[in-house]
């Protein structure tokens, strides 16, 4: 019986934060060798306790296998600009010697039959206590600006229907997502043009005033 929540989610906590920063510390080495980043910006949170404990109900994972049969517990999301980014960074990921790729699920060309659409990697991250190392699973998932969009969308509309969304609007999310991967088809097929005019455009306001990026920090 897991009695205190939050000493059982502190190494994942622990976790989250050190990978944010070591995420982003990717992005920065690229914009310092002034090489455009395939990472856009990462977020990180750890799965609140009420949706641990209704997950755990309905995937029936007993608290004493809660370690090792949730991977998602921990969670990082990666955004990209460009599909060819999203393999640009999980090549990159399987690279690392500070984590261990367990799992790759590839949800971008095998869509989910919803229209879901990202790229999964399931780690384990070793992380320092003061008790010793413990290693916790974490999911990262890497995904397009616009697939990120819709698939927040979805989500939401997944609490009010919890899952059972009528027909319609279930054929209208699947357009909905058909229609984002064309977005990304499309940017994907004039990237060299859009790249091109990031590079030559302004970069830094002389103002002294903040990048779009530190919305992440």
């Amino acid at each position: 019986m897991i009695e205190n929540w939050d000493q059982f989610l502190l190494p994942y906590q622990q976790a989250v934060s050190e990978l944010k920063v070591k995420l982003r510390g990717m992005r920065k080495q690229f914009e310092n060798r002034n090489q455009r980043s395939p990472i856009e910006f990462v977020t990180g949170r750890v799965k609140p306790v009420a949706s641990i404990q209704e997950k755990m109900t309905r995937r029936h994972v007993t608290e004493e296998r809660l370690e090792q049969d949730m991977q998602d517990i921990a969670g990082l999301r990666i955004m990209c600009q460009f599909v060819e980014d999203i393999y640009q960074v999980v090549d990159l990921l399987r690279k690392r010697t500070d984590l261990t790729i367990l799992e790759e699920r590839d949800y971008i060309h095998n869509e989910k039959p919803s229209g879901y659409r990202s790229y999964h990697i399931v780690i384990e991250y070793p992380v320092q206590l003061v008790t010793g190392e413990k290693k916790i699973l974490a999911e990262i998932q890497v995904r397009t600006l616009a697939m990120n969009f819709w698939a927040t969308i979805e989500h939401s509309l997944n609490y009010k229907y919890q899952g059972a969304f009528p027909d319609d609007l279930s054929q209208r999310l699947q357009r909905a997502a058909e229609a984002a991967f064309k977005l990304d088809t499309e940017m994907s097929e004039i990237r060299e043009e859009i790249q091109e005019a990031q590079q030559y455009g302004p970069q830094s306001k002389s103002d002294g005033s903040s990048s779009s990026h530190d919305k992440e920090e």
